[in-house]
């Protein structure tokens, strides 16, 4: 069986996001025996093998804790241990750490927003409650993920494609509005964990016209001494093989998912946005500066400049395609393939 993702696509427009993450960031593994590691990864395989048959004969009213049971045994398969931290604060009786803690009430549509570190996010997540997904498209040909992607009515995205995205923003908007859960990484492309990116506006505009609340998550991984790894991260050249297994080989990883506030939509998808950047990054944004734009970040010990920190004079000459036009709102919210502009990159 071949895990090699297809290469990787060249930009294809300037407002494509690009990470200076590569595998300089990626910590060394403390690794298991290779016996376990075959014991991983034929758990892994028999779960995601057994999954589709599981998933229809289950009653549809017991589907969802069926499908976050399996997301938690695929992270427990893969070495991975899930910690929740409520920090919501909104009186629910699972606040605070907890590992019965949710995104929200089924049936009540909510887009979740997270920083994106690899391909175990989707499990991470999923492990919280089973929800959707905008991913990038060809991960549904990835062996043993891509067919739980299809499961999942992951929405594809084609990052290269920027004329695409209103279609994209329009299908998020559409489930939404139907009561779905969504996440999506408005970083648009995978960081290293300690690193990261702007969120772009773009997507968010899906939760603007359907006045669907967002619920902002911070997502980071921690090794066996409770120091942030970057393992998991799907960085640079990184090929699917090569990331499943240097994850399949570490020892001791907990996926940490904390769930800041809710933010309400309002009306200003930029707002929406700068809002949910500064609930996951925090007290980080001081240093790291993804909002206030400061000109470097770091990458565990490499210093490397931010591409969405500075708009070069290349960028500023480039004509936004014509059919992409600015956001203009004239008393009612405009629809979500009418606001997204070419500076709101394709999300991956």
């Amino acid at each position: 069986m071949v895990f090699d993702a297809p290469p990787a696509q060249s930009t294809a427009h300037a407002w494509m996001p690009s990470s200076p993450c590569g595998p300089g960031c990626i910590d060394p593994v403390d690794e298991i025996g290779t016996a376990r590691v075959i014991g991983r990864l034929l758990g892994v395989a028999g779960l995601l093998v057994s999954f589709p048959v599981v998933n229809v004969v289950t009653p549809r009213g017991r589907r969802e804790q069926l499908q976050r049971r399996y997301a938690r045994t695929v992270l427990s398969c893969l070495g991975i241990r899930l910690r929740v931290v409520d920090n919501r604060g909104d009186g629910r009786p699972d606040a605070g750490r907890s590992t019965d803690a949710r995104f929200g009430d089924p049936g009540e549509g909510l887009l979740i927003v997270a920083g994106h570190i690899g391909w175990t996010d989707v499990v991470v997540l999923a492990a919280v409650q089973p929800l959707g997904f905008v991913a990038r498209a060809d991960m549904v040909d990835w062996p043993l993920l891509g067919g739980l992607a299809k499961l999942m009515r992951v929405i594809p995205i084609e990052r290269e494609r920027l004329r695409e995205l209103p279609g994209v923003v329009a299908r998020i908007g559409e489930r939404l509005a139907s009561g779905d859960r969504i996440a999506v990484f408005p970083e648009g492309t995978t960081w290293c964990g300690r690193a990261y990116g702007t969120m772009r506006p773009a997507l968010f505009q899906a939760a603007v016209d359907t006045a669907t609340s967002v619920q902002p998550v911070r997502l980071r991984y921690l090794d066996a001494r409770g120091t942030q790894s970057t393992i998991p991260g799907f960085v640079g050249d990184d090929s699917f093989g090569s990331s499943a297994k240097r994850v399949l080989r570490s020892r001791g990883m907990v996926a940490e998912v904390v769930l800041a506030p809710v933010e309400y939509p309002g009306l200003d998808r930029r707002d929406l946005a700068r809002r949910c950047e500064q609930a996951v990054r925090g007290a980080d944004l001081s240093r790291h500066g993804a909002i206030e734009a400061s000109e470097w970040i770091e990458a565990t010990a490499t210093r490397v400049q931010d591409p969405e920190s500075v708009e070069t004079e290349a960028t500023q000459a480039v004509r936004r395609p014509s059919r992409l036009r600015p956001f203009r709102r004239s008393g009612r919210r405009a629809a979500g393939h009418q606001a997204v502009e070419g500076s709101a990159a394709a999300q991956a």
